[in-house]
């Protein structure tokens, strides 16, 4: 290999990292402000925080982990991920980061393997983000199963507290009634425990909602907070929610009912209809080329 092509593949390399890191922080969000609600649960010092585990003075892959970190932005998204994962023993958010940096090794060495071509150095931003695509789908996953029966555990809410006990109380009946924990009770529990070892009530619920990350969550914690400042029915305010749930996720149903015909045509066009036309054309051919035309 020439002295022109060695440094025409690290000008490559080079290139393709400083576009990466431009379009990263083009792209990233903007920091909120210190009063938001997932920032309640986000903010960590380093000192608790898996990344304390980084030692860069000692390991090559640590150095490279802490530049990352710091370049792009990582520590407070990867936090968030990992907690909107339901805070898993595993992975920590230093483990999701050492699977991007890995897979931003790993995919362009395959693609070099396999095709001989140092264009694969260009995969190193899709390695990088394969982890979050695998991690977010798991999230979204969650998010489902914590609006399966969202609309349900308010109705019941709303019933316990319109015999006169508070939300709490409601919350602790919800979760001694059920047979099996659902994600959402888990999440209830983790509330009460909170306020329990001292949060208090506000912040523990803006917890909830971080740890969710489901918009329906925050509107539900929006008003009981709303209902504790004001001294307003939470009653009223949680059976007009409910409703409100129900007739967003009826539209939502209808909506998706009325994509599902123009979902369908790939399928038909492409695996349906032509095996149609073979079932139907290949005797009229099989004659044709066994005995000819007949004019």
């Amino acid at each position: 290999m020439s002295l022109l092509s060695i440094g025409l593949t690290i000008l490559l390399i080079v290139g393709t990292l400083a576009c990466f890191t431009f379009f990263f922080r083009l792209l990233a969000p903007q920091q909120r402000g210190e009063n938001q609600i997932v920032d309640v649960t986000a903010r960590r010092f380093k000192s608790s925080s898996s990344f304390g585990r980084l030692q860069p003075e000692n390991k090559w892959v640590d150095r490279v982990a802490v530049f990352c970190l710091n370049a792009f932005g990582l520590e407070k998204s990867l936090e968030e991920m990992h907690m909107q994962l339901g805070s898993p023993e595993y992975p920590q958010p230093v483990n999701i980061l050492y699977w991007k940096i890995a897979w931003a090794v790993i995919l362009p060495v395959i693609f070099m393997i396999l095709f001989w071509s140092f264009w694969g150095i260009l995969l190193i931003p899709v390695g990088f983000y394969l982890p979050d695509l695998h991690l977010r789908s798991k999230i979204q996953q969650r998010q489902a199963e914590i609006l399966g029966n969202f609309s349900t555990t308010v109705d019941l809410a709303a019933l316990i507290i319109e015999s006169g006990l508070d939300y709490l109380t409601a919350f602790e009946r919800i979760i001694s009634i059920a047979k099996e924990k659902t994600v959402l009770e888990e999440e209830l529990d983790k509330t009460l425990n909170e306020i329990k070892l001292g949060y208090s009530r506000r912040e523990a619920l803006e917890r909830l909602a971080a740890r969710t990350g489901v918009q329906e969550v925050r509107s539900l914690v929006g008003l009981i907070i709303q209902s504790d400042e004001l001294g307003t029915s939470l009653v009223d305010l949680l059976r007009n929610f409910s409703s409100d749930l129900r007739s967003r996720r009826m539209s939502k149903a209808e909506k998706m009912a009325a994509q599902a015909s123009t979902k369908m045509l790939l399928p038909l066009f492409v695996f349906i209809f032509p095996t149609i036309f073979i079932l139907i054309l290949s005797p009229m051919l099989k004659g044709i080329l066994s005995q000819g035309l007949s004019f």
